[in-house]
């Protein structure tokens, strides 16, 4: 965690905004807008690791990929280190991206089958020209030490491994480039419970040795608990609760983050843990509920949630909250 790094921004969103075209009928007419994201702001600092929770829908994914650029906004701004990289044509967009890598979630299908464990992990050497060719191998093979796999690794094949170990892969191809910033999407989330832990310290130990920064996105609290410093709800493309890791797991306000966070199982079968149960389904992004999307599914409810969105509010020190009830 960030207790000692340097306040300054390294990613800022303003006002990002994401819809997909729903089109219907034999002439393929746009008969409305999946809103995935929908004017969220928030800014990473360097060095530390920034969360988006949520349910599956909320729009997580989709606002990390809008900010690698692997899709076009609807509306909204991102800088990194102060470049709006949405202006940037691909030749100057290919020099930037190799300071924002991506960790994928699923190590089965990110990686290529008939590419050995050295061509993957050279890759991105030779795309950037940051290796001579003799001097390749052996910056290989101090990236497979660097997540704890050996030499020997280096002639194998995907199908070769085991999940965890083709993750430490995955991790070794993104810190190839030395960047800056890495999205980890849901990087332990298709991973055996006892293969999480050993990946999480991994992903904390790399972050304290190479100074990088993560855009984590994740729906395990635990995780998120483990690895974070600054923690952003989303609930059906905005950001209903935000504030520091002691903030959110020791003073949650939104009714939506209690309900995730009573969700978290306890380890101690003797501890009684009250449970906030939502009703219902995460409604479509097509046509969001009026007013506060959640509060179809908050048992908290009142009048006003129909008819008027409640702004993200500052209840201070940086903890925001979007909810009429909370002042």
């Amino acid at each position: 965690m960030m207790s000692d790094r340097p306040n300054k921004d390294l990613l800022v969103v303003e006002g990002l905004k994401k819809y997909f075209p729903v089109r219907r009928g034999i002439f393929s007419r746009i008969s409305g807008y999946v809103r995935a994201v929908d004017g969220i702001s928030f800014h990473v600092r360097k060095g530390e690791t920034f969360a988006l929770v949520g349910e599956s829908g909320s729009g997580k994914t989709t606002t990390g990929r809008l900010v690698l650029r692997l899709m076009e906004p609807t509306d909204g701004k991102i800088h990194f280190v102060g470049i709006d990289i949405f202006s940037l044509r691909q030749r100057e967009l290919r020099k930037i991206r190799k300071r924002m890598q991506i960790i994928f979630q699923d190590p089965y299908s990110s990686l290529n089958p008939r590419m050995s464990v050295g061509s993957t992990v050279g890759e991105p050497l030779i795309i950037h020209r940051l290796v001579e060719k003799k001097k390749r191998y052996e910056r290989i093979i101090q990236l497979l030490e660097m997540v704890g796999l050996e030499e020997g690794c280096i002639n194998k094949y995907p199908h070769e491994f085991s999940g965890g170990q083709r993750q430490r892969i995955g991790i070794a191809r993104a810190l190839a480039v030395e960047p800056d910033l890495i999205v980890a999407d849901e990087p332990v989330s298709a991973l055996d419970v006892s293969v999480q832990a050993q990946i999480v310290n991994l992903l904390m130990e790399l972050q304290e040795r190479l100074g990088l920064t993560y855009l984590l996105i994740a729906h395990d609290l635990r995780l998120v608990r483990m690895i974070s410093d600054t923690v952003a709800v989303m609930y059906l493309g905005k950001i209903v609760e935000q504030g520091s890791n002691a903030q959110i797991y020791h003073s949650p306000k939104h009714p939506y983050t209690l309900a995730l966070l009573s969700s978290v199982p306890v380890p101690d079968p003797q501890r009684k843990k009250e449970r906030v149960l939502l009703e219902g389904e995460i409604p479509t992004p097509i046509n969001p509920p009026s007013g506060c999307r959640f509060r179809t599914r908050c048992p908290m409810a009142i009048a006003i949630c129909v008819d008027q969105e409640p702004p993200l509010r500052n209840l201070g020190n940086g903890h925001l909250c979007a909810c009429h009830l909370i002042s």
